[in-house]
């Protein structure tokens, strides 16, 4: 489990591994993450974008930016939350993930909520 808070936007993210979408044979480890935004803030601030950071057990490195997060832009509002789960396979057992939200309130300022570093690994991958 990770968490970080950034101007008063919660974001915690939980992974686990999926075995029945896998095949370690081939390399191919697949993986789900549940993400709760909470803005424990007292203003209302939109997700615009994302951006991820993933690597590898070999150190590879790859960066996704994109508009929204499961095709949707939510507005959060102090005292609520937005839950949503994603995917992410690898070549690799082992693997971690960070990033951040672009998040801009009503008034037009925008900031980058930190997503905290959270492993991705199949159970028992890691000694």
């Amino acid at each position: 489990m990770s968490e970080a808070t950034t101007r008063g936007i919660k974001v915690e993210v939980q992974a686990q591994y999926i075995p029945s979408r896998s095949a370690p044979d081939r390399s191919q480890f697949f993986f789900s993450y549940d993400v709760r935004i909470s803005n424990v803030g007292t203003e209302a601030a939109q997700l615009v974008s994302r951006r991820w950071v993933i690597t590898d057990g070999e150190g590879a490195v790859q960066v996704v930016e994109g508009p929204g997060v499961v095709g949707e832009q939510p507005l959060i509002a102090p005292g609520s939350s937005f839950e949503y789960t994603s995917f992410c396979p690898l070549p690799t057992a082992y693997g971690t993930m960070h990033g951040a939200y672009r998040m801009v309130c009503p008034g037009g300022d925008a900031f980058e909520a930190t997503i905290a570093p959270f492993t991705l690994a199949v159970p028992n991958s890691i000694n």
